[in-house]
C-alpha cells in the first residue's frame, strides 16, 4: 500500500484527527470536533439562517436543518490535490443524515477550518456528538483543464440519444 502525506493543523488540542475505518478503506472518516466552538451555523427547513448552541459535547440537527459541523482541522493540501467529502452510508441509511450538497469539495488554496455540511432528511431530531464520524473524505489529484473551443459539434460516439434517463430506468 502506498501513502500520501496530508498535512493537518489542529485548531485546538481536542480536535479529532481523521481515521481509516479498515486497512483497505478508500476514504478516511472525518469527525465532529465540537469542543472548540460554542455554536454552529445552520439553515432551517424555511431557509432561515440561525446559529445553535453546542450543549456540552453535542448539538441537535432537527428535521430539515442544514448545519455546518466543525472538524477543528485545517487541511494543508498540495496544489495538485483537492479533498472530496462524501456522506457516510450507514449514517444516511440508518439516521437520514446526508451531506447537504451531495459532495463537498475542499480546494488546495482553502486554508481555513473544514466544515461538513450535514442535512437531516428524516423527521427525527439527530444528536451530533463530539468525536462522531460524520463524513468520509478522500484526497484526489486535480488536473487543470485546458479548454479549446471547436467550431464543429461533437459527433455521436455511441448509440445513446439524450440524457437524464435516456439509458433506461
Amino acid at each position: 500500500m502506498s501513502y500520501n502525506t496530508v498535512k493537518i493543523f489542529k485548531l485546538f488540542p481536542e480536535a479529532h484527527l481523521p481515521v481509516l475505518g479498515t486497512e483497505f478503506s478508500a476514504c478516511f472518516d472525518l469527525k465532529a470536533s465540537l469542543l472548540g466552538s460554542t455554536d454552529v451555523k445552520l439553515f432551517n427547513d424555511r431557509n432561515e439562517k440561525h446559529s445553535r448552541k453546542i450543549i456540552g459535547d453535542y448539538v441537535t440537527l432537527y428535521a430539515g436543518d442544514r448545519m455546518l459541523v466543525p472538524t477543528g482541522l485545517i487541511f494543508d493540501l498540495e496544489p495538485t490535490t483537492s479533498m472530496r467529502i462524501h456522506p457516510r452510508s450507514g449514517l444516511s441509511l440508518k439516521s437520514g443524515i446526508n451531506i447537504a450538497n451531495c459532495e463537498g469539495v475542499v480546494d488546495a488554496d482553502y486554508v481555513e477550518q473544514t466544515y461538513v455540511m450535514l442535512q437531516n432528511i428524516s423527521n427525527v431530531p439527530f444528536e451530533i456528538e463530539d468525536g462522531m464520524r460524520i463524513a468520509q473524505a478522500e484526497i484526489v489529484p486535480v488536473a487543470e483543464p485546458f479548454f479549446i473551443i471547436q467550431d464543429v459539434r461533437p459527433e455521436q460516439k455511441t448509440s445513446r440519444i439524450g440524457g437524464f434517463g435516456s439509458t433506461g430506468t
